[in-house]
């Protein structure tokens, strides 16, 4: 049995989810990434330990995770925004796939056991860090599609996210390079799309959520209030700084570390998947 469930959060606690937020903020501006890649496995660790319910901690995790998406990307953005590096045509045209597919997203993770949400999160988290470890990308000959594809891509892309709790950017940044789209503006509106995917999946697992009676205290619907609150205060922080490094440090070399914390983070989500 774990510790019993409070609504207070120990200063240890609070300690811990500081530390996530300031890093995942400053990884989704310096990436393009929701940071739910890094943060639904550490949120899912430590809800473990809070001893919430196993049937719901992942898909407390993934949706919290995509909570704070919401203020992260306001963040990121803005700064993205200042330096003339999102694309705005493409936002127009992705974002209403993505708000359908991420409230689809959030019903099909309220429907899937636990379990093979931790398999889908750690299948996509290994690709995501395969891709950016090798950084292979096929050559950039295509261009966007018409207004119909970009609605479909925008619908897979929402869909994945919701999924995994995470802003898109590790589907829509390789899409968008591969059409012709520029590294630095794939990031700068990746970072953009991050918060319609966010808000529409918020939404979806809130909705999701509600009418469940034995969800824990603190919770509206499988969103974790108190520690969606840390997090954010300290991911908008440092979004900005991440977005000033993006445009200064040698991104290949981040992104092969980091691409080494997913692999060892995927494997922590493939021991929940079958010891659960």
């Amino acid at each position: 049995m774990g510790a019993p469930v409070t609504f207070g959060l120990e200063w240890r606690l609070i300690a811990e989810l500081l530390l996530l937020g300031c890093f995942t903020g400053f990884l989704a501006g310096l990436l393009g990434i929701g940071g739910g890649m890094l943060m639904v496995p550490f949120m899912t660790l430590l809800l473990a330990l809070k001893g919430f319910p196993h049937v719901y901690i992942i898909k407390m995790a993934v949706a919290t995770s995509l909570a704070t998406i919401c203020f992260t990307s306001i963040s990121s953005v803005r700064a993205h925004h200042g330096r003339r590096a999102v694309r705005w045509d493409i936002v127009r045209l992705l974002a209403p796939g993505i708000v359908i597919g991420s409230l689809l997203g959030a019903q099909i993770a309220k429907a899937l056991p636990s379990n093979v949400l931790a398999l889908l999160f750690a299948a996509f988290v290994s690709f995501s860090a395969t891709q950016m470890f090798i950084d292979k990308r096929p050559k950039p000959t295509r261009q966007l599609p018409q207004a119909g594809g970009m609605l479909g891509a925008g619908g897979v892309i929402g869909t994945l996210a919701a999924l995994v709790g995470a802003g898109g950017g590790f589907v829509s940044v390789p899409f968008m390079t591969w059409c012709n789209v520029s590294i630095h503006n794939a990031v700068a509106t990746s970072a953009a799309l991050g918060f319609p995917i966010a808000l529409a999946g918020t939404v979806g697992y809130i909705v999701a959520g509600w009418s469940l009676h034995d969800i824990p205290p603190g919770a509206l619907g499988f969103i974790y209030l108190p520690a969606l609150l840390v997090i954010s205060v300290a991911s908008v922080m440092t979004a900005p700084l991440g977005v000033r490094s993006a445009h200064s440090l040698n991104v290949k070399q981040l992104q092969r570390v980091f691409a080494g914390l997913l692999y060892a983070l995927a494997a922590y989500m493939l021991y929940k998947a079958f010891r659960d």
